[in-house]
């Protein structure tokens, strides 16, 4: 199998990572510079509004926006004072070992925080008992801002290097749970205790440590220790709100997060970008620093591979897949639904079977989509009904090893009586729908517009309306051509009776550059001058 990375920095407004397996398009990463991405960022922050209510504190962090940082989310030191001085509740420290953390989680979320449960939570103090408004406070955003909703923060810092994850006020070592192997476990923890890290930190080894020497982990250390101390010396220099520490740019973090020895060669389309990343890699992995490589070839890059018009795919809601059958995607405000459809695909007489094998083909792109596309939250998946009950665990199976390469977190559920299986994915920023795109002015996001005929009613209920006051001589009707068109053609005889009974003018303007729901009325006097009047709650009209 043939895999590579491909990164395409030609245009300076956008950075779009692929992988492309044997030609496949099977990850891909899309950062707008004009949007600034604070995920993985550390900042000295100030407590600027505490609500009981929901167990969360808002913080400014210095960007614009306040940030939101849940009870859950606030690391024992903040209340340790509160322990001491209580019953001896349970602290961090009464948590399970670090081993259940996933160190591949290290896009600005903090790897502890996923130790925790509802018990622990729950014995944690109030919010308003650990922090006052005006208090200073050490946060990281692990979720970008998603429409009118502020980053999510957390106070579980979490400082990705190649090797290792590093979690300070942690005072463990342990093993990211991808590496399964129980004897690699043992080894590496054990590696990384020789290593003597320093009292009062947390390490945890991420998958890309498990066939390095202890040099190699060494050197990880060594880097992430002088990173901290750059980090604590900021903390106590400057007051809050400040930045502390950024992430690096895309390009650097992808391939800190996802290079492996897999990918055969990484194709990068600018020079600067190019020599970068083969600084860094002389840094982290020198041995592989040859297999970054300058593509300038005269066809764009994504042209070359045949991605451009995968990518142009991207956002279909009808996806089809190979030897017949398909997908539907709606994502909506608060869930994504996938309704999968067997179309043309015949594979057996047996319906049964057919559907079968149409649900696990979809299964596998259903998987590939979600990470494509970015979709996180909950997510439904309507696969075609089956009875027999091994299908239906074959089908939750292709879907649970389909999703184990996708690096954000999920959740899946067993299937439903009725076909569905629910699922959730981490969401850490906005979808790749909500990043390049925006919801359409004309029908705000719904994809549905009223018809010229519908448009033209409202018409005539508002002219009765306006033409009813005395004081209005002259009414004049801004809409679209097609529903001027309507106005004029089928409802002229209307209008004329309109005019006779209330003796004013009517005129019907059409515009083009408008949208299909456009209206804007007019009103004048006998002087000329306009008559203030009030537009219709329910209407797109001004008077």
């Amino acid at each position: 199998m043939k895999k590579e990375m491909l990164i395409n920095v030609l245009q300076p407004e956008e950075s779009r990572i692929a992988i492309v397996e044997d030609g496949i398009l099977e990850e891909l990463y899309v950062e707008r510079n004009s949007l600034e991405n604070y995920v993985g960022n550390i900042y000295k922050g100030r407590i600027v509004n505490i609500e009981p209510s929901i167990q969360a504190a808002f913080v400014d962090f210095g960007v614009g926006r306040n940030g939101f940082l849940h009870v859950s989310d606030v690391e024992f030191q903040y209340y340790r004072h509160l322990i001491e001085k209580g019953d001896g509740g349970d602290s961090d420290d009464d948590a399970d070992d670090l081993d259940s953390g996933d160190g591949d989680e290290v896009r600005g979320r903090s790897a502890a925080r996923g130790r925790f449960n509802e018990r622990s939570v729950r014995n944690k103090p109030p919010i308003q008992e650990i922090f006052q408004r005006g208090s200073e406070v050490l946060v990281q955003v692990i979720k970008g801002g998603i429409g009118s909703k502020g980053p999510t923060l957390s106070t579980y810092i979490s400082i990705p290097g190649r090797y290792l994850v590093l979690m300070p006020g942690l005072q463990r070592v342990g093993v990211s749970r991808k590496i399964a192997d129980e004897d690699a476990r043992k080894r590496l923890k054990r590696i990384l205790r020789d290593l003597s890290p320093p009292e009062g930190l947390g390490f945890i080894i991420r998958t890309a440590g498990v066939d390095q020497s202890q040099a190699d982990l060494q050197r990880d250390l060594n880097y992430l220790l002088r990173l901290w101390k750059v980090i604590v010396s900021r903390v106590q220099k400057f007051p809050a709100p400040v930045d502390i520490y950024e992430e690096s740019d895309m390009i650097i973090r992808t391939i800190r997060d996802i290079y492996s020895t897999a990918i055969d060669t990484i194709w990068i389309d600018e020079q600067r970008a190019f020599e970068r990343a083969r600084e860094f890699m002389s840094i982290v992995l020198p041995k592989q620093v040859d297999c970054i490589k300058l593509y300038d070839g005269r066809e764009p890059i994504f042209n070359q591979y045949d991605i451009e018009r995968e990518i142009s795919r991207i956002q279909c809601r009808h996806v089809p897949m190979k030897g017949g059958g398909s997908i539907v995607i709606d994502q909506t405000e608060a869930l994504v639904a996938i309704d999968v459809n067997s179309g043309n695909f015949r594979m057996d007489d047996d319906a049964e079977e057919n559907a079968y094998q149409v649900n696990l083909r979809a299964a596998e792109e259903i998987s590939r989509q979600i990470r494509l596309r970015d979709l996180g939250g909950v997510i439904v998946n309507d696969f075609i009904d089956m009875r027999d009950e091994r299908h239906r665990r074959g089908v939750e199976r292709a879907l649970a090893n389909a999703v184990r390469r996708d690096r954000a977190r999920t959740k899946i559920m067993h299937i439903s009586p009725f076909g569905l299986i629910e699922m959730t994915r981490q969401r850490i920023r906005p979808s790749l729908r909500r990043s390049v795109y925006e919801d359409c002015p004309c029908c705000t996001g719904t994809g549905q517009v009223k018809t010229a005929e519908s448009m033209a009613i409202d018409v005539m209920r508002l002219l009765m309306t306006h033409a009813n006051r005395d004081e209005v001589s002259r009414v004049t009707v801004d809409v679209h051509e097609r529903v001027a068109a309507f106005l004029n053609n089928r409802k002229r005889r209307d209008i004329t009776n309109l005019e006779e009974v209330y003796e004013v003018t009517i005129n019907v303007h059409a515009l083009t550059a408008v949208g299909p729901e456009h209206l804007q009325f007019h009103c004048t006097n006998e002087t000329g001058s306009e008559v203030k009047i009030l537009a219709q709650p329910d209407s797109k009209s001004k008077g």
